[in-house]
């Protein structure tokens, strides 16, 4: 049984501006998932914000957000929020996140049949998948582009000889996900990561991988002309660089 089969929602006034549904794909997911031992629900939250929106700025629908494990049936949608941030490596990140099981959560919605995904994250551990090819080039980008003053100790963090492994933070979201969802769904990730560290199934050794030290996460943002400044395309991850 999913550790997340209970779907408990999060209650939401959710403002609809384009179709939410997954994007399509002749090719379908291959990827192996591996089987999960029980785990208590998911965490929710409920918001209780009842201001209302303008009618005419578009239509407000009530949506009931759930928390699910990652599981193959997210595969597109997955696959559709990661093609904007990840193009070369969209369909082989998605592999490595399906097949990485402990670790992860999923923003559905309440009754949804077609598995559409409105946010997602999960933590791939750098040692574990350091001959993937995907990985391999997050951690070329990573040291092409550290600051000189830098690198070492980066190469450090990425060599898997640090006590704690290191661990690349991949996330993704509608743009315009409630406020309260976002930060749930951190919290939900951090929940993952403590669940699994406790019911590792391959002993220590599963343990210890699962055991995170440093996150890395290459951010999709510009850089905006004049003044040199970056501008995110998550709030959250500017929230985590400062």
């Amino acid at each position: 049984t999913p550790r997340g089969s209970s779907d408990r929602p999060v209650m939401s006034d959710y403002k609809k501006k384009d179709d939410v549904s997954s994007e399509s794909y002749d090719d379908a997911a291959k990827a192996p998932a591996k089987p999960k031992p029980s785990k208590k629900s998911k965490r929710s939250s409920k918001n209780t914000d009842s201001d209302s929106e303008d009618d005419t700025n578009g239509e407000i629908l009530q949506v009931e957000f759930t928390f699910r494990d990652i599981a193959k049936n997210f595969y597109h949608g997955i696959h559709t929020l990661l093609k904007s941030t990840h193009p070369p490596h969209s369909q082989a990140l998605v592999n490595a996140i399906l097949e990485n099981v402990s670790v992860g959560t999923v923003i559905s919605t309440k009754g949804d049949e077609e598995h559409n995904v409105f946010g997602f994250a999960s933590v791939l551990n750098v040692q574990t998948h350091k001959e993937v090819d995907c990985v391999k080039s997050l951690i070329d980008i990573c040291l092409t582009n550290v600051p000189e003053e830098h690198k070492r100790e980066l190469s450090v963090v990425l060599s898997g000889k640090t006590k704690r492994p290191a661990g690349f933070l991949i996330h993704g979201r509608m743009f315009n996900l409630p406020l309260e969802i976002v930060e749930v769904y951190h919290q939900q990730l951090v929940l993952d990561m403590e669940w699994a560290v406790e019911h590792a199934e391959g002993g220590e050794e599963e343990r210890k991988s699962l055991d995170f030290g440093v996150f890395l996460r290459l951010a999709p943002c510009v850089r905006t002309s004049g003044n040199g400044g970056v501008v995110y395309n998550y709030f959250d991850d500017e929230a985590m660089a400062d």
